[in-house]
C-alpha cells in the first residue's frame, strides 16, 4: 500500500495539471500551430529541395566542391530545420494572440534534438564521435533546451567519491571520457596527417623523414596529454609526480621498453639502417624492412611473414644489412663437370651466358667462372656475378643464370655432371659415390 500511495501522490498532481491544460482554449490552439509547423515543413522541405540547385544534383566538380558536397549531404536537414524555424515563428504568434506558448517551445526543443541528431548521423563517420554525440550530446541539448541542464550537471557534480585527497565525481568522469576519446581522435587523425606530409618530402632522405615523424608523434601526443590536463581542471604539476612514478616504473618493471624506444631513436639517428633494406638478423632470420616503430621494428619476409624485432636488438646483436649504401649484390651458382672436359671452354662458354643477361652488371666486375675443386670424379665449377638487387622474392637470379649455363653448355655439347661419372685419372677406384659428394658439400 506505501508504495501505491506513492505513486498515487507523483500522479495525481500531474493528471490534475493535464486536465487544467485541456480546459484552456490556449492548449488547443498551440496543438494547432504545432501540428501546422510541422506539417508545413513536410511538404515544404521536399520542394526546397527540388528547387535549389545545390541540394538537387550531387557536384562534381567546379569551385568550392568539398562545401558544396557538404550542402548536398545536408539536404536531409531542410525538414526539421524548417520545423525549427516555424515552430519559432509559431511561439511568437502564439505569446501574441494566446498569451502563453510552452507548448510550442517544448515542440521546438524535440525539434531542435531531431535536428542535431541527424546532423550527428549524417556528418559524423566516427562510430566512437558519433555514439558520443547521440547518447551525451543529443540529451545534453534536450536538457539545455528544457533548462534542466545546469541541475543535472550540479547532480553529477554531487555524486562523487573521494580518494585521498582526489575528489572523482560522475561529471568529472563523463567529461574526462568525452574530452580523452575528442582529443585522442582528434590526434590520432592529426598524426596520419602530419605523416604523410613528412613522408611527401622528397628534398628529406628516407631515415630523417622517419626520424621526424616520431618526434612529430611524440610532441603531438604529449600536446594532447597536457591540453586534455587543462580542459579536465587538472594542475600541471601533477606531471612532475606523474614523471616521478613513471621513473620508478622504468626503473622496476618497464627497462625494456624504455630500451627499445631509445634504441630506435638511436637507429634513426646513427642511420644504419632504414625502409625498404633487406636486414639478415644475426639468428638467420631476414626481411625487408618496412617500418620503425617506437617499441619495435617489422621485417617482411618474401613469403608474406612480418616479423616483430624489439629495436634494441638491432643495437646489443649483429645483423647484415644487404642494402644500406648499394643495392648491388655478388652472387655464385655451382655447377659440375666431368675429368675430360675443356676446362678453358667451359669458361669461356659459361663467362659468356651469364653475361647476356641484361641484370648481370660488369661493374665492380663481369661474370667470372672459377674452379672450386677436383673432386674424386668430377670437377666443382661456379660463377660469380653483379645484379642489383636481392636473389628473392621478385628476383630469381641464381634460377635464372642456372638455366643459362644449362642452355649454354648443352648448346657447346660439354655435358654436366650430376652424378659421379668414373674416377679421375690416377686415381684409385672402389670409392663410395656418396663421400664424393660429401667432400664436395663441404669443400
Amino acid at each position: 500500500m506505501d508504495y501505491l500511495d506513492t505513486l498515487r501522490g507523483w500522479v495525481e498532481p500531474w493528471v490534475s495539471t493535464v486536465l487544467e491544460w485541456m480546459r484552456e482554449p490556449a492548449f488547443y490552439g498551440q496543438i494547432g500551430i504545432v501540428l501546422a509547423a510541422l506539417l508545413l515543413a513536410r511538404i515544404a522541405a521536399p520542394i526546397i529541395v527540388r528547387k535549389t540547385p545545390g541540394l538537387k544534383d550531387e557536384p562534381v566538380e567546379g569551385r568550392f566542391l568539398y562545401i558544396r558536397r557538404l550542402l548536398f549531404q545536408g539536404r536531409d536537414l531542410v525538414r526539421p530545420f524548417l520545423a525549427v524555424a516555424l515552430l519559432g515563428a509559431g511561439i511568437q504568434a502564439a505569446d501574441g494572440a494566446l498569451g502563453s506558448s510552452w507548448l510550442i517551445r517544448a515542440a521546438q526543443s524535440l525539434s531542435l534534438a531531431f535536428l542535431l541528431y541527424s546532423a550527428i548521423q549524417r556528418f559524423i563517420a566516427n562510430p566512437l564521435l558519433r555514439s558520443a554525440g547521440t547518447w551525451v550530446g543529443v540529451p545534453a541539448a534536450v536538457l539545455w533546451a528544457f533548462g534542466w541542464l545546469d541541475d543535472t550537471l550540479l547532480w553529477l557534480d554531487s555524486v562523487a567519491i573521494a580518494v585521498g585527497n582526489i575528489r572523482l565525481s560522475a561529471l568529472f568522469l563523463i567529461k574526462g571520457a568525452i574530452a580523452g576519446a575528442f582529443f585522442f581522435w582528434l590526434g590520432r587523425h592529426s598524426n596520419d596527417y602530419g605523416q604523410k606530409v613528412i613522408n611527401r618530402q622528397e628534398s628529406i632522405d628516407p631515415p630523417t623523414r622517419e626520424l621526424f615523424s616520431k618526434l612529430f608523434e611524440i610532441a603531438l601526443f604529449a600536446l594532447i596529454v597536457i591540453l586534455l590536463m587543462q580542459v579536465l581542471g587538472l594542475d600541471l604539476t601533477a606531471l612532475a609526480i606523474f614523471g616521478g612514478a613513471l621513473g620508478v616504473g622504468l626503473g622496476f618493471g618497464l627497462q625494456q621498453i624504455a630500451s627499445n624506444f631509445i634504441s630506435g631513436i638511436i637507429l634513426l639517428l646513427e642511420r644504419s639502417m632504414g625502409a625498404g633494406d633487406y636486414i639478415e638478423l644475426d639468428d638467420g632470420r631476414a626481411g625487408i624492412l618496412s617500418k620503425i616503430n617506437m617499441r619495435s621494428s617489422v621485417l617482411k619476409t618474401f613469403d608474406g611473414k612480418e616479423i616483430m624485432v624489439p629495436n634494441e636488438k638491432f643495437i646489443t646483436t649483429r645483423f647484415i644489412n644487404w642494402t644500406r649504401d648499394d643495392p648491388s649484390q655478388r652472387f655464385e651458382v655451382g655447377f659440375f663437370v666431368p675429368y675430360g672436359t675443356d676446362l678453358a671452354r667451359v669458361r669461356d662458354v659459361v663467362d659468356a651466358a651469364v653475361a647476356s643477361d641484361p641484370r648481370v652488371l660488369t661493374d665492380p666486375e663481369p661474370p667470372q667462372t672459377e674452379i672450386r675443386r677436383f673432386g674424386e670424379y668430377r670437377i666443382a665449377f661456379a660463377v660469380t656475378f653483379w645484379v642489383r638487387g636481392l636473389d628473392d622474392g621478385p628476383n630469381r637470379f641464381s634460377s635464372d643464370i642456372s638455366f643459362l649455363i644449362w642452355q649454354a653448355l648443352g648448346a657447346a655439347d660439354i655435358p654436366m655432371s650430376a652424378k659421379p661419372m668414373g674416377p679421375r685419372p690416377g686415381a684409385g677406384g672402389g670409392e663410395d659415390e656418396d663421400r664424393d659428394d660429401r667432400r664436395e658439400k663441404a669443400g
